[in-house]
């Protein structure tokens, strides 16, 4: 198996803090895609998410990392995917508990709203944290299997 590939990607609001943590996806040994945006000009958020997300719904990748100022309209358009679980975390708790709970597969970051080094804590936690499974399980799998019809 090679090097995980982790697609990242922002509006311009999360263009800056985007740059820094896919130098540092890299440093750390990751290969990133990045799909934009590729400056602070304003954007429209959906134009990166959707790209992304379709990436971790059809399985190109395992996992994938978005920016925007609240971290909320990423995720919106990220949830809309089957089999992706895009969770907003802005500490590192929360980034735990969206990986060993919910399974997330999309971090989702609110630029406006972290420092630099927050949101690198954040990431490196949310990469580090495994899914705990057992009775989460049965919880993630209602997600996209509503009960009765899995």
């Amino acid at each position: 198996m090679g090097t995980e590939t982790i697609p990242i990607a922002s509006d311009h609001a999360g263009f800056a803090l985007k740059e820094k943590l896919a130098r540092a996806l890299a440093e750390m040994g990751y290969d990133v895609e990045n799909l934009g945006t590729s400056s602070e000009a304003s954007t429209d958020y959906p134009d990166y998410a959707h790209p992304l997300a379709r990436e971790v719904s059809e399985g190109k990748v395992r996992r994938g990392v978005l920016l925007c100022g609240t971290g909320l309209g990423m995720s919106y358009v990220a949830n809309r995917y089957p089999n992706v679980r895009a969770g907003v975390a802005w500490t590192p708790e929360v980034a735990k508990l969206a990986r060993e709970h919910n399974d997330s597969n999309v971090l989702v970051l609110p630029a406006r709203f972290v420092t630099e080094a927050e949101a690198l804590a954040i990431l490196k936690t949310w990469l580090a944290t495994p899914f705990e499974g057992g009775r989460h399980e049965r919880r993630v799998d209602k997600i996209d299997h509503p009960e009765g019809t899995k």
